[in-house]
């Protein structure tokens, strides 16, 4: 059945399948945002603990989710792969760096003989959490705005400014959807910490927390819902596949393609329905509303983005240069052959919920982590 499916099909499919990691990747990131609230939320050595151990054993999911996405761009969207990767390689780089310290932190935060000392540490694990996450937002962000690049007819890639990718940060737009998804991770790792752990008053902390970092990712949010609505958008003609700016284009977008426009209602209305629950309520359940209303958020920007003969990675050097999801897509061989595999994500994703269950069926105390000398 995959195999009788036609080159504009599977295109169309495996930007479904990159959009649903990269949306499960920023709601992974509680990790991250759970990080950046040690420093600020603890008020002694057992809390801080605490708080570490339990995004301790969920941070390789992160990590490897964000493996998974660049491995699935590179599998089927080669082109941009090599020209995102390929020209804007600082970004890269520093976003790489930001998940290495974070590995290293985890690994060597309570080590004997700590030559760095485990206050060092917390400030990797607060970088990895913030500087990380405001970089990864705005490389999202050139989705919309665009990179600076040129490709020749050999498909090399030429990158205009000498930052080599960081240029992205000094958009206005980029750094604040940058800085949408750094409070949208702290909201998330408040809310995931309140229901896995087992500390009355540390959770308290965590609930008003949580309602206090939506409040701060507001302002960011209603930025960029304006500038996508105002702003013009990169559109290909899908008969010569010629990239031009029309105005108001992902309005337009919104309006051809209802459904994205209520994935992206749904997916806020959740988020702000998992914060509510948490601050106005006993419950502590809040992390799953609004991790799904975080994933249908993040599904609706990529649809945005790809979709409705829409540029996924324009080029504002040369628009000719412009990437959309048929001129950097692999073969109709390459893109057939790997949905196949993909058929085996749902059972390694129900394996995955499987062990989270397992690990997160009691709640994590400090008596736990006191008994553990292996604890992180």
């Amino acid at each position: 059945m995959i195999g009788s499916l036609d080159l504009s099909t599977l295109q169309q499919l495996w930007w479904l399948i990159v959009s649903v990691v990269g949306s499960l990747f920023v709601f992974l990131t509680f990790v991250q945002g759970g990080q950046t609230l040690l420093l600020t939320l603890t008020k002694d050595e057992s809390e801080k603990t605490l708080m570490v151990n339990s995004l301790g054993r969920k941070w390789e999911l992160t990590f490897t989710t964000l493996v998974l996405f660049g491995g699935a761009f590179y599998a089927s969207f080669p082109l941009f792969y090599a020209t995102s990767f390929g020209g804007a390689y600082w970004v890269w780089i520093a976003i790489l760096f930001t998940f290495i310290i974070q590995a290293v932190s985890y690994e060597y935060r309570r080590k004997p003989n700590n030559f760095l000392g485990q206050k060092t540490y917390e400030i990797f694990l607060f970088i990895n959490g913030s500087v990380g996450i405001l970089l990864i937002g705005a490389a999202i962000g050139t989705f919309f705005t665009g990179s600076n690049f040129t490709l020749n007819d050999f498909n090399f890639v030429h990158w205009t400014h000498p930052l080599r990718g960081l240029e992205a940060a000094f958009s206005l737009f980029n750094l604040s959807f940058g800085l949408f998804l750094v409070f949208l991770a702290r909201v998330l790792g408040a809310l995931y910490l309140a229901n896995n752990l087992e500390h009355e008053s540390l959770v308290g902390r965590l609930k008003i927390s949580s309602f206090n970092n939506l409040l701060c990712a507001l302002p960011f949010l209603l930025y960029v819902l304006i500038s996508l609505v105002l702003m013009d958008g990169f559109a290909v003609d899908p008969a010569n596949g010629t990239v031009s700016l029309v105005s108001g284009k992902y309005l337009q977008n919104l309006v051809e393609m209802p459904l994205v426009l209520v994935l992206l209602l749904a997916g806020l209305v959740l988020v702000v329905l998992g914060v509510a629950i948490n601050r106005f309520t006993p419950s502590v359940a809040g992390i799953w509303p609004a991790g799904l209303g975080t994933v249908l958020t993040c599904l609706a920007v990529f649809f945005l983005a790809g979709y409705n003969n829409t540029s996924f990675y324009p080029s504002i050097a040369d628009l000719g240069s412009s990437l959309t999801i048929y001129n950097a897509s692999s073969s109709h061989y390459t893109l057939t052959m790997m949905s196949y595999v993909a058929i085996a994500v749902p059972f390694v994703l129900a394996y995955i919920a499987w062990v989270w269950k397992q690990m997160d069926s009691k709640k994590l105390t400090v008596a736990e982590l006191t008994a553990d000398d292996k604890s992180y």
